[in-house]
């Protein structure tokens, strides 16, 4: 199985044959775009420094005895569902591979690896891509451009041709099909490419879920009683007959429906009985998922739980260290309208949910347990002492050990990395100075703590490469735990902050991350973590000790420490420390934690207190910009009604009163009764224009704001062209109102416009918590192709923007939604967001990487952060 080592939570090609693809133009958008020119943007942030290519013959003249860098082919894609996981997988290894990331072109470029992209799209054409593609939220943002933005092979041969030429080891992260059924890997395997992972038979015999548990019954092992259904062979009366040789009644008896060949819980369902259960299994053949499905009993009442597995052995002689496994605990939805079965599905996997918790060690009985950017990998192995980048480079390096002819390639690339690890040492003695302190908070207790966790995460895992920084990831909670429906006091003096140990960060909600701190300082728990994590750190250690490139485990094992929020901000300024600030909402952004910060003399991102209660508030940041319009710079109209009076007058006289008043119609009554029922969340599709789950606020709101519905032309991304060559992009052209989202960077009164992003929104007209932060989801397009919107309107648009973020008083970095003119770039006014989200996908990394020269996530964090320093001097 090949695990998403991203969440749930991102080439210069020689001697290769490439695919002649004539550009295309279809419908009305042009799909060439031509690299930009300098922008301003770019003068917010230092130039990357470039590094140039080694050649295959200046690879080969670098001596073994002086180093050099191992060329790892990174390859993501592929044809299943499961691609988008893929992109966040490959990102995610491109992070946090290398100890420090330079990048520039198609190759990504760290102090002692060389790193080439690779993406193969679901019609398995293979392509060498830049390594800003895999920060796009999902594959489809790129897919219609590859004939511009990418080089093409001809063949899967030729492309497995020039791997054998062009790199030392690939790192193959499909997930799916051709990924983890032993495609890939019997590709390589044929051209005699190294590769990271499991060898071809043994990936095919694991990813098919039916012929695995046969071998597994066989070899001695407990496992499900299942059924196998196959396309066209469906007999229900021996289905029934399985029902009752296993004693479950065959009229709703309660079963787990599922692909036998696919990942990340797609197409899994649960039936009651055999009629529903065949019902199932033929609409997952008929999807196209799979064509054969297996049915097996649930299990009730049983504890699930997943554990990394990591071969430490020699190339002939396989030895599995088991990490500490993780228990995945579900929770049925509090919603007693919404029916669910609790399974854990794909949603639960990689979303932000209350309705799934990990626990790492399990909280099995000791004597059960033995020795064994959120994934499980990181999240495991993060127990037992490894880093991200530690554990990623512990793998490409045991797999280069089973590869003799590698052993002169992993031998110059140890004693490059030794060079340079010794060099940084020096210097830092030289230099004498002390790392600067950074605290990142993320959290709170609003309906977006759940991204903000993400946000913080992907901040602190960015900052900590470098050298001079030492960065403790921090989470703002409730004083009485979560949720807080009754918190409003504003002063923060309730709430508490926990500092965190590297691997209680590596959660997917704030309320895990709490509930582990709390369970982290039990000492029954600290205890048994503590045994079970030497065991573990013991046999990894004895084991990899033999190879001369280990370099040991590099995360200590600390505990977590609670302050209240006032302590806290004591404990910062004693350290002489910068806040990172990534808290969404609430006291994050209404000024509050800006205040404190800012009467307590410490330096922090961002607005300023003023700048972040006016944006904050909808109202009035219409007021503070209104004096605008003669520039180009519009607000929406706008009415204002408490919450009392949507529950307590005529909603038919509301209605019609805001009919009139703002000419658009309304979902009044559902809204009305998700806030007289307290919903937490809305239901996907419960509103006429909007999709998927709907975030309702933690604390009901004292009043709503009603506006207009701006329409505008959808934007689609077709399947295939007239000649069946290529995706492509339609739009009309009715509407002149296009929806954006803008980043604004730089000092007070010089901020400057990235570019702007369309979202393309994949049904509905509202983007959804999905499409907005998590990665595989969603489409944008930045810069807008110049078809939709021409060049002078784009810079028109810059300016207003620029104008806008002035005018409030902006600094550091904030992000802009507005809808623009595409005829002349003037703007209508959405919000205005002073702690934007910064997650692996968020639009923003996609903006500061179409900048020249590419602004790459750590570079851009970093930028933050040092307006921060310069702030306080």
């Amino acid at each position: 199985m090949l695990i998403p080592l991203a969440h749930p939570r991102p080439p210069l090609i020689a001697s290769a044959i490439f695919r002649p693809r004539a550009p295309r133009l279809l419908a009305s958008v042009s799909l060439a775009t031509p690299p930009p020119p300098p922008t301003l943007a770019a003068a917010a942030f230092a130039s990357l420094p470039l590094r140039a290519l080694l050649s295959k013959r200046e690879v080969e003249m670098v001596g073994e005895s002086e180093g050099r860098p191992l060329r790892v082919g990174l390859v993501c894609g592929g044809p299943s569902p499961e691609r988008g996981i893929s992109l966040n997988s490959a990102r995610s290894v491109l992070d946090h591979i290398q100890e420090r990331t330079l990048h520039y072109t198609i190759v990504s470029s760290g102090e002692d690896l060389l790193v080439t992209c690779y993406y193969i799209d679901c019609g398995m054409n293979a392509y060498a891509i830049s390594p800003a593609q895999l920060y796009s939220n999902t594959p489809s943002d790129f897919d219609f451009k590859l004939e511009s933005l990418a080089q093409g092979f001809q063949s899967l041969s030729d492309f497995a041709q020039h791997l054998a030429a062009n790199v030392d080891i690939v790192f193959p992260v499909i997930h799916g099909k051709f990924g983890e059924d032993g495609g890939i890997q019997e590709l390589l395997e044929k051209a005699n490419v190294p590769f990271v992972g499991t060898p071809s038979k043994n990936c095919l015999l694991a990813f098919d879920k039916y012929n695995a548990s046969l071998e597994l019954n066989a070899q001695g092992f407990l496992t499900v009683p299942n059924f196998l259904v196959e396309k066209d062979k469906l007999a229900k009366s021996e289905l029934e007959e399985w029902f009752q040789s296993i004693n479950l009644d065959k009229e709703n008896g309660k079963v787990v429906v599922k692909p036998t060949s696919a990942g990340s819980s797609i197409g899994v369902v649960v039936a009651y009985g055999a009629n529903d259960a065949a019902e199932k299994a033929e609409g997952i053949i008929s999807e196209g998922i799979d064509d054969k499905v297996i049915i097996e009993v649930f299990l009730e009442g049983g504890t699930e739980f997943t554990a990394i597995v990591v071969d430490v052995g020699t190339a002939n002689n396989s030895e599995p260290v088991v990490l500490l496994p993780t228990e995945v605990e579900l929770q049925s939805s509090s919603n007693i309208d919404i029916q669910e079965d609790t399974i854990f599905n794909y949603r639960r996997k990689y979303l932000p949910t209350r309705q799934v918790a990990y626990h790492t060690p399990p909280r099995f009985p000791s004597e059960m347990t033995g020795m064994e950017q959120t994934s499980f990998l990181f999240q495991q192995s993060s127990k037992v002492g490894f880093s991200h980048s530690r554990i990623l480079r512990t793998v490409v390096q045991h797999a280069c050990s089973r590869y003799p002819s590698l052993v002169p390639c992993s031998n110059a690339w140890t004693a490059l990395s030794r060079k340079i690890q010794s060099a940084k040492q020096s210097e830092a003695v030289q230099k004498g100075t002390s790392k600067k302190k950074v605290f990142v908070i993320f959290g709170g207790d609003t309906s977006e703590r759940q991204v903000s966790l993400m946000s913080g995460t992907n901040v602190w895992l960015n900052l900590q490469s470098f050298d001079d920084l030492d960065v403790t990831p921090c989470l703002l909670t409730s004083g009485n735990g979560y949720p807080s429906f009754h918190n409003q006091n504003m002063n923060g003096s309730s709430r508490d902050v926990w500092t965190l140990p590297y691997s209680l960060v590596l959660r997917h909600t704030t309320e895990e991350v709490n509930a582990a701190c709390i369970e982290a300082i039990d000492p029954e728990r600290m205890e048994l973590t503590s045994r079970l994590r030497d065991q573990v750190m013991n046999a990894l250690g004895q084991a990899l000790s033999k190879y001369d490139w280990f370099a040991g485990f590099d995360i200590a094992d600390k505990q977590p420490i609670k302050y209240s929020l006032q302590q806290w901000i004591n404990h910062v300024k004693e350290a002489q420390a910068v806040v990172f600030i990534a808290v969404h909402g609430g006291i994050g952004e209404d000024g509050t934690i800006q205040s404190l910060l800012g009467s307590a003399g410490i330096p922090y991102t961002g607005p300023g207190q003023i700048a972040s209660r006016t944006c904050m508030d909808k109202v009035a940041t219409s007021l503070a910009v209104s004096h605008l319009a003669s520039y180009g710079v519009h607000t929406i109209p706008k009415d204002v009604r408490t919450s009392e009076e949507i529950l307590k007058s005529s909603l038919v006289d509301i209605w019609n009163d805001l009919k009139a008043k703002l000419q658009t119609e309304t979902d009044l009554e559902v809204y009305a009764n998700a806030l007289r029922r307290k919903l937490q969340r809305m239901p996907a599709n419960c509103l006429s224009r909007a999709h998927g789950v709907i975030e309702m606020p933690v604390s009901p709101p004292e009043s709503l704001i009603f506006e207009p519905f701006i329409e505008t032309d959808e934007i689609i991304i077709s399947t295939k062209s007239v000649d069946d060559s290529t995706r492509h992009l339609v739009w009309k052209g009715e509407n002149e109102w296009l929806e954006v989202t803008v980043g604004v960077v730089g000092k007070r009164g010089e901020m400057l416009s990235l570019n702007p992003s369309i979202t393309v929104k994949e049904s509905g007209d509202i983007l959804s918590l999905e499409e907005k932060f998590q990665g595989g989801t969603g489409i944008n397009l930045t810069p807008p192709p110049s078809t939709i919107m021409s060049e002078d309107a784009l810079r028109k648009c810059k300016r207003c923007i620029e104008l806008l973020a002035n005018t409030l008083g902006l600094e550091g970095f904030s992000r802009i939604d507005a809808f623009v003119n595409v005829h002349n770039g003037e703007i209508l006014v959405i919000e205005v967001n002073t702690v934007p989200g910064m997650t692996p996908s968020t639009v923003l990394i996609h903006q500061a990487l179409t900048e020249e020269p590419p602004i790459y996530p750590h570079k851009f964090f970093r930028t933050l952060l040092d307006l921060a320093f310069a702030r306080a001097n």
